[in-house]
């Protein structure tokens, strides 16, 4: 076994962490480190994450069922037509250049980065048995489908929120469930890609497994480590990945002006997020 696939076997225990502690986040992680590391082009590693992500999630299913956590109806509803939008997806991102679908999975993570820094929304206690609004968990089942299916993320971070205002479904509920939606439409995104995109399985299997034993840690580690700290920190990390796969997709002569550009922005935001009170980012962030 080489250094550089025991690299890949340990971070990819690490994207099972983030998995089983957030319920989200897989292939926000697994894309990179599929492309930097293991060396895969960008359709591929889609593609492989797709297969990842899909088969930790459908693991940890299991176990939230097991602690009544899983909404089946809600689920089979919002992934049946999250599977529609994500093999119609995993199509078409298998005919786009490389470069469109790393810009466009890097505005993904930044995009979940946003979100997770201002924070899942509590559910009124009055919402929280209301009737399911099928016509709405359907259309936005489909098009987080097909973002997921696309670029390869967009999963848990965009279906836990849609489950818990749509479904009007508890945290650990909405977390669950999401698993249950996130399988499904991996394994439809995945079915897409594998029309035109070839897959090394002996590599996919192989970070698969690691994933799969990540996930069941870190959904024991989930009850002893305090999920919103962690969730900050995860934010801030997808946010700083996500600029520089931006910044590598950029013309050769422009990366250091735009290096410089959003080093500045990001020392900027830092300083008056952590020393200015009444910062316009702290009421983007914390809603107030």
């Amino acid at each position: 076994m080489t250094p550089t696939l025991l690299l890949v076997l340990a971070l990819a225990l690490l994207v099972g962490v983030s998995l089983g502690l957030l319920g989200g986040g897989g292939s926000i992680l697994t894309v990179p480190l599929l492309v930097h590391v293991a060396g895969l082009d960008a359709k591929e590693a889609i593609a492989t994450s797709l297969f990842v992500v899909g088969v930790t999630s459908a693991v940890g299913v299991v176990g939230h069922a097991r602690g009544g956590r899983v909404r089946w109806r809600t689920g089979v509803l919002f992934g049946a037509a999250g599977m529609a939008g994500a093999y119609a997806g995993g199509l078409l991102g298998g005919h786009l250049p490389d470069a469109v679908l790393l810009i466009a999975f890097a505005a993904m993570m930044i995009v979940t980065a946003a979100a997770m820094l201002r924070g899942r929304r509590t559910v009124r206690s009055e919402h929280a048995h209301r009737r399911l609004p099928v016509g709405r968990v359907l259309l936005d089942g489909a098009a987080v489908g097909l973002v997921t299916g696309l670029v390869g993320a967009g999963g848990g971070f965009l279906v836990v929120p849609a489950l818990a205002l749509l479904g009007g479904l508890p945290m650990p509920v909405a977390v669950g469930t999401s698993l249950l939606v996130i399988a499904m439409k991996s394994a439809a995104g995945f079915a897409g890609y594998l029309t035109t995109v070839p897959i090394d399985w002996t590599l996919t299997l192989a970070v698969t497994a690691a994933a799969v034993v990540g996930g069941l840690v870190g959904a024991r580690l989930a009850e002893r480590v305090p999920a919103a700290a962690l969730s900050r920190v995860f934010a801030w990390f997808v946010l700083a990945m996500g600029a520089l796969t931006l910044l590598q997709q950029a013309p050769a002569d422009l990366r250091l002006p735009v290096a410089a550009a959003l080093a500045s922005l990001g020392a900027g935001a830092g300083l008056c997020y952590g020393l200015v009170p009444r910062c316009p980012l702290r009421r983007a962030v914390h809603g107030s």
